[in-house]
C-alpha cells in the first residue's frame, strides 16, 4: 500500500462523482470521508440510528465505485446482532464487504430495521462490471477505529469507522 493512500484513492460524493470529504460542523450530505492514515474513514448521518447506518454503508460503498454508476437491480438480505450499537455497525458494514465479495456485488440501496440489538436490512445493488464500475479499491474491512454511533450536537445521528482496504 503507498503511504499517501488517502490520495491514490478516488473518493465519489452521492450526487456529482466529486470527493466526498466536509467539514461535519457545515455538513448537509447524508454521508462523508475522512483521511486515516492508510486507510478511509466513513461517516453516515440520520434522523434515526437506521438512516446513519444506511448512509454509512452508502459512504463505504463509495470508497469502491462512484454510486451514481449503479442501479438497484439485485437484492441481498443481511442480518445481524450485537450487545451495541457500535459493534452491531461494524458488524453490519462487515456484513455488508461480505456480501460484496461472496456475491461480487456492489450496492447502492439499503433498507435497515434496527430492533434493540438486532438489524434487519436489504441491500439492492449490482454484479461488478469492472468497465463500467472501475474499482478504485477492494474493501478489508470495517475497524472499531474511530468507532463511533450517537447523536450529533445537532440532534442528528452519527455512525462512523475505519475501513481497511
Amino acid at each position: 500500500m503507498p503511504s499517501n493512500l488517502w490520495g491514490a484513492i478516488k473518493h465519489y460524493d452521492a450526487d456529482d462523482g466529486s470527493v466526498a470529504v466536509r467539514n461535519v460542523a457545515t455538513n448537509s450530505k447524508p454521508w462523508t470521508h475522512f483521511p486515516h492514515q492508510g486507510d478511509v474513514g466513513i461517516r453516515g448521518y440520520g434522523a434515526s440510528v437506521s438512516e446513519a447506518f444506511e448512509n454509512a454503508a452508502r459512504a463505504m460503498t463509495s470508497v469502491v465505485t462512484p454510486i451514481a454508476s449503479l442501479s438497484a437491480n439485485e437484492a441481498c438480505r443481511i442480518r445481524c446482532q450485537a450487545p451495541n450499537l457500535e459493534i452491531l455497525f461494524v458488524d453490519w458494514l462487515n456484513a455488508i464487504i461480505y456480501e460484496m465479495a461472496t456475491r461480487q456485488m456492489l450496492f447502492r440501496d439499503f433498507h435497515v430495521d434496527i430492533q434493540g440489538g438486532a438489524l434487519s436490512a436489504e441491500a439492492y445493488g449490482d454484479r461488478v462490471d469492472v468497465r463500467q464500475h472501475e474499482p478504485a479499491v477492494e474493501l478489508k474491512g470495517a475497524t472499531m477505529t474511530e468507532l463511533k454511533v450517537g447523536r450529533g450536537k445537532d440532534g442528528r445521528w452519527i455512525a462512523q469507522c475505519v475501513v481497511d482496504v
